[in-house]
């Protein structure tokens, strides 16, 4: 039963299915655990990004920012050094994770409300031509902009970088041609465009790549290399206590999204989300923080409609009528944030619209 939906980026909505696998316990050390529903997991996740054996995956505990930080704490060594474009909340994080562990690296900070372009890219490959790797966020939900990863993979393609890319918000509801894009790493998280609950992120890498990564950790319980060994070893097992009931409850999201036609399909229900959360809000007044062509289906950013308007009377009063929105994340407006992923559909969005509606009518 559901108090409300989540219209955020993560946690989201799920299905009452997705809750209910989490109702029965798992023995982390039992083949019908370890093979049969991790393995199975890590087998879909390079099924689902159209991979082969030139791949693999590795699953993490805890939030996205885990498996971002164990990824650049063990693929960026003492030699190597790191360029990181960032938009936004989430990719100037890396850059607080590349200080903290004492990475070799460079920090392009751009407007919260530009993309991240090859140009930008370029300029500092420029300035810094001893660059080995280079990260950024494909979708950036500090706005919602979602970041031009096929450009910036054409700029960089025959330099020899090692590309990682967090596709956190989205991957499973955005096409990403992994491969064609030359990425070395992609990260990513169970509550977000896969629709499960949050408690483990995961990582598609090359085996090339990660290979380099042995010994590279800083960390015992962030060491990516060691973790994928484990998997690999121990047919599923983790090292270290796995989140059973969540990674149950991905594995039935996995099935619900190829259930529901996979990436594409979910992308569609996602834009059209997009498009009827857009139209309503628009016509009780709201504005859009970025432009339509920089905008990404994942999250909406909106700006204030008047100077004195109470966000948090507003998120109150769309609470009380079943719909939770997240604030703004950004110094250059005031703005609000309305996800559009999750177990959500354009007939909650109509809803929604009617809602706010009614709300600004009565204020």
């Amino acid at each position: 039963m559901r108090n409300y939906l989540l219209l955020t980026p993560g946690p989201l909505s799920t299905s009452e299915s997705v809750r209910q696998a989490m109702l029965q316990d798992w023995c982390t050390w039992d083949k019908d655990y370890n093979e049969g529903v991790v393995t199975v997991i890590r087998e879909q996740l390079l099924k689902l990004a159209g991979l082969d054996g030139e791949y693999t995956t590795v699953l993490l505990q805890g939030s996205g920012t885990y498996a971002v930080e164990a990824t650049l704490s063990c693929a960026v060594r003492p030699q190597d050094k790191l360029l990181i474009v960032a938009n936004g909340a989430y990719g100037k994080r890396m850059g607080d994770i590349a200080r903290r562990h004492g990475l070799n690296h460079v920090l392009v900070s751009l407007k919260e409300t530009a993309p991240v372009t090859p140009e930008a890219v370029r300029r500092a490959l420029e300035e810094h031509p001893d660059i080995t790797h280079l990260a950024m966020v494909h979708c950036e939900t500090t706005t919602g902009i979602l970041n031009p990863v096929e450009a910036v993979a054409r700029a960089i393609r025959g330099r020899g970088l090692t590309f990682i890319v967090d596709a956190m918000s989205s991957f499973g509801g955005i096409p990403i041609d992994i491969r064609k894009l030359g990425i070395d790493f992609l990260v990513s998280s169970a509550n977000k465009c896969i629709q499960g609950v949050p408690g483990f992120g995961f990582v598609i890498a090359k085996r090339s790549s990660l290979a380099r990564c042995e010994g590279a950790s800083r960390s015992l319980s962030l060491d990516l290399y060691d973790q994928w060994a484990e998997m690999e070893k121990g047919h599923g097992k983790w090292r270290f206590t796995s989140p059973t009931h969540v990674v149950r409850a991905f594995f039935q999201a996995m099935k619900e999204l190829e259930e529901e036609g996979g990436i594409e399909a979910r992308h569609d229900r996602y834009r059209e989300n997009h498009a009827e959360l857009v139209e309503g809000m628009r016509r009780s007044g709201f504005r859009t923080l970025l432009p339509d062509e920089l905008q990404s289906p994942i999250i909406t950013s909106f700006l204030y409609p008047e100077e004195d308007f109470d966000f948090q009377k507003f998120y109150e009063a769309l609470k009380e009528r079943g719909f939770v929105i997240y604030p703004g994340k950004i110094s250059e407006a005031p703005t609000f944030r309305i996800g559009n992923i999750g177990d959500v559909f354009p007939d909650d969005f109509r809803r929604l619209a009617e809602a706010v509606a009614d709300i600004r009518r009565s204020k």
